[in-house]
C-alpha cells in the first residue's frame, strides 16, 4: 500500500493553488442568497427603467417624430430587455445552486425562524421556560376548573328557570280556569 505524497514532497510548489482557487470560487449558500438579492434588485431597477423608457416613447400614430431619437430609444429598450433576460438567467442559476446546496438539510419549522422580543429584554434559559410552562399549565388547569364550575351553575340556573316557567304556566292555567 502506498501513501499519498505530502505537500511539498515531490510536488510542484503551485499544485495546491488550483484547488484553493476552486474553493474560493465555491460560494456558500448565504453569499448565493446575497447575490440573488442583488440580482432581484437589478431586475427591479431594469424593469423600472424599461417602463420609464416606454412612458417617454411616443406611439407612431401619424405624428412626425425624429427617427434618430426613436432609434436611440429603441436601442436602449432592446439593450435593457437583453440585460433583463441575462439577469433572469443568472437568478435561475443562483436559485438552482441554492436548492442544490440545501437539498440535504433538514427543514427548520417556520416558528423557530421568527424572532421575538421578550418583555424583560433578556434571554430566558431552560429553567425560565420550564417555570413559565408550569405556570401556564397551572393557569390552564385553574381556568378549566372555573369553566366546569360555571357550567354547573348555568345548569342549576336553567333548572330553576324551567321550574319557575312551569310554575307560572300552572298558575296562569289555574287563573284561566277560574274565570
Amino acid at each position: 500500500m502506498s501513501t499519498p505524497p505530502l505537500a511539498g514532497a515531490g510536488m510542484p510548489p503551485g499544485a495546491f493553488t488550483g484547488t484553493q482557487a476552486q474553493a474560493a470560487r465555491e460560494l456558500n449558500t448565504a453569499s448565493l442568497c446575497r447575490i440573488g438579492q442583488e440580482t432581484v434588485q437589478d431586475i427591479v431597477f431594469r424593469t423600472m427603467e424599461i417602463f420609464q423608457l416606454l412612458r417617454n416613447m411616443q406611439l407612431p400614430n401619424g405624428v412626425t417624430y425624429h427617427t434618430g431619437t426613436y432609434q436611440d430609444r429603441l436601442g436602449k429598450l432592446q439593450e435593457h430587455l437583453r440585460q433583463l433576460s441575462i439577469l433572469f438567467r443568472k437568478l435561475r442559476l443562483v436559485y438552482d445552486k441554492c436548492n442544490e446546496n440545501c437539498a440535504g438539510l433538514d427543514p427548520v419549522p417556520i416558528e423557530q425562524l421568527i424572532p421575538y422580543v421578550e418583555e424583560d429584554g433578556s434571554k430566558h434559559d431552560d429553567r425560565g421556560a420550564a417555570s413559565q410552562l408550569r405556570f401556564a399549565s397551572e393557569e390552564r388547569r385553574e381556568i378549566m376548573e372555573v369553566n366546569k364550575k360555571l357550567k354547573q351553575k348555568n345548569q342549576q340556573l336553567k333548572q330553576i328557570m324551567d321550574q319557575l316557567r312551569n310554575l307560572i304556566w300552572d298558575i296562569n292555567a289555574m287563573l284561566a280556569m277560574r274565570n
